[in-house]
């Protein structure tokens, strides 16, 4: 028996097996292409990372330029506990709401040691997050890098930008008496060796910037005031 091509039932019927068959392409195509992005995000991370150390790295060879320069560790204290690469993660904030606070130690190839740790925080429009590095004396930023989520196109999304991050090289992260005090201030009003000048017009961004330093910084203050 022929069923009617004209009929409701048969309408209802073909949609629903092609709905079925493109949810299951889809659903291949995604599972295939899983690993592929996983890696991506990898990548793209320890460039971050990377680029806070003055590292820059392509995609075909960060994975090894990060491999020979840096090792990634869980703060315990004022002691470093080395992790597994196979444990590497693609973002350090679930981590550090949990309490466990990562520092990358870099070896770079003159033989200075630099250390790296990751921040976050909120700007206008979302989330923000970086890596600053600091010099082996644990009391000057060697280099920084910050990314945003969704930061005004020349405003607030100027915290990438190199005349943004490259003040912050030789600023002194600590205070005299060892609290954190490397700090953004309004554009055109940083003084002194921890203040960096933020993004002229993006003063919520570059409000956001300075809590995040002072938060996720001050997770690190025993470690940073330990010589």
């Amino acid at each position: 028996m022929k069923m009617n091509t004209n009929s409701n039932v048969y309408t209802i019927v073909y949609a629903a097996v092609m709905v079925i068959i493109v949810a299951f392409l889809l659903a291949f195509v995604s599972s295939s292409l899983k690993d592929i992005q996983d890696n991506n995000v990898k990548k793209d991370v320890k460039k971050q990372i990377l680029s806070a150390l003055n590292i820059e790295a392509t995609d075909a060879n960060v994975d090894e330029t990060y491999a020979s320069v840096i090792t990634d560790n869980l703060l315990n204290g004022t002691e470093l506990t080395e992790v597994s690469a196979d444990e590497f993660k693609t973002s350090y904030n679930q981590e550090i709401k949990g309490g466990k606070f990562h520092v990358f130690v870099a070896k770079l190839e003159n033989g200075e040691t630099k250390y790296v740790f990751p921040v976050y925080g909120a700007g206008l429009w979302g989330p923000i997050w970086g890596y600053v590095s600091v010099n082996d004396d644990k009391t000057t930023v060697y280099g920084v890098s910050f990314n945003h989520e969704g930061e005004t196109a020349g405003l607030g999304g100027e915290i990438v930008k190199p005349l943004f991050k490259d003040q912050f090289a030789g600023k002194k992260v600590l205070n005299a008496e060892g609290s954190v005090a490397l700090t953004v201030k309004k554009n055109g009003n940083a003084q002194g060796e921890n203040e960096c000048d933020g993004v002229a017009g993006a003063t919520l961004t570059s409000n956001g910037v300075a809590a995040m330093l002072l938060e996720s910084l001050g997770n690190y203050t025993e470690f940073l005031n330990n010589k």
